[in-house]
């Protein structure tokens, strides 16, 4: 099978395309060779931007393209546009932000999705429109513009945290590193609080996998397919590097009175309290299960982290994005213990 593959070389789209090329498929790369650009050199590469350079996507064929980077509707609607008599198939990756919130617990693909003012939609036209607030419904609106443009050819994956190897975000890398350090860690709200994320692998595994079926539909593409907790992570995460952490769970009134910032400062914490998230971390994945989403192991996907941790170098700043620093947590534990301890 003839695969393009927008974007490849950070995170999600390298898994997809190194997943592709294990299975046999010729895989052409279409980006502006500025991130990675050594990445595959066995494969086709063909540069440009979705702004006004997709020359090179002219008068060729294949059989299916993977979006992995569409943020834009601008930039979904030029690109569908130029391969809607290009490919038979076209696989765009959303997220679980496409909705419009997430107040109740078990949303499958039916719930209602985010929407904007429609100028802003139109004025959308530099990643500086991707913020927190826009982040979802630009998401939303693409799968819209490309089912609209492709109908009955377009497969929508909505993964939630995406994590492993390779991670730029380092959201999810943040736990398996810092219990590694061991000592006492400071560890958000409840043990037995769901906690869900998909590891990368296997969503580039199931991607390619549909792809190849040329399934249509929206999915949700999150996990695990049983209740994990963040207790039960942590625990993981403990195991998988032998550490001595010892974890020191702080209530969320506390957090939240010393302003932690949630979900990136502490990863995957967002406070039970907060509404309109209420439902963040119990996604229905069922569909997806069904068409063939599987799952490895929590604790191979700890190890797999900890493994490419351990190949970067000394030096390599971490947790600039995501993650609580050190000193900032220590004030916080030892505030915790003086409080605790009156």
């Amino acid at each position: 099978m003839k695969i393009l593959v927008l974007g490849g070389t950070i995170f999600l789209g390298r898994h997809i395309v190194e997943v592709a090329l294990k299975k046999g498929h010729e895989v052409t790369l279409f980006n502006r060779g500025q991130r990675n650009a050594d990445l595959f050199p066995e494969v086709e590469k063909l540069r440009g931007n979705r702004d006004n350079d997709l020359t090179a996507l002219q008068n060729r064929k294949w059989d299916v393209a993977i979006d992995t980077n569409g943020y834009l509707p601008f930039h979904v609607e030029s690109v569908v546009n130029q391969l809607s008599e290009a490919v038979q198939h076209y696989t765009f990756i959303s997220s679980l932000s496409a909705y419009a919130d997430a107040k109740i617990d078990g949303i499958d693909e039916n719930y209602q999705v985010g929407s904007l003012p429609e100028e802003i939609y139109q004025n959308a036209r530099t990643m500086a429109a991707v913020t927190g607030e826009t982040y979802g419904p630009l998401k939303a609106r693409c799968e819209q513009i490309a089912q609209a443009r492709m109908p009955g050819r377009v497969f929508v994956a909505r993964p939630g945290l995406i994590v492993g190897p390779f991670d730029p975000t380092e959201r999810f890398t943040y736990w398996p590193y810092r219990v590694a350090k061991g000592g006492e860690v400071l560890a958000p709200g409840r043990p037995k609080r769901p906690v869900q994320f998909i590891d990368v692998r296997d969503l580039a595994e199931w991607v390619v996998k549909m792809a190849e079926s040329q399934q249509t539909g929206v999915y949700n593409a999150n996990g695990l397919d049983y209740s994990l907790t963040m207790g039960e992570l942590l625990t993981a995460c403990q195991s998988e590097s032998g550490s001595d952490a010892r974890f020191s769970w702080l209530p969320e009134e506390f957090l939240e009175e010393h302003k932690v910032g949630a979900w990136m400062e502490l990863p995957l914490w967002i406070p039970e309290t907060a509404e309109a998230q209420k439902g963040f971390f119990t996604f229905d994945s069922r569909k997806a299960i069904a068409a063939g989403l599987t799952f490895r192991p929590v604790a191979d996907t700890v190890r797999a982290i900890l493994e490419w941790d351990a190949t970067r170098p000394a030096d390599t700043p971490r947790f600039e994005k995501a993650g609580m620093k050190p000193e900032r947590e220590a004030e916080l534990l030892a505030e915790w213990h003086k409080s605790h301890e009156q």
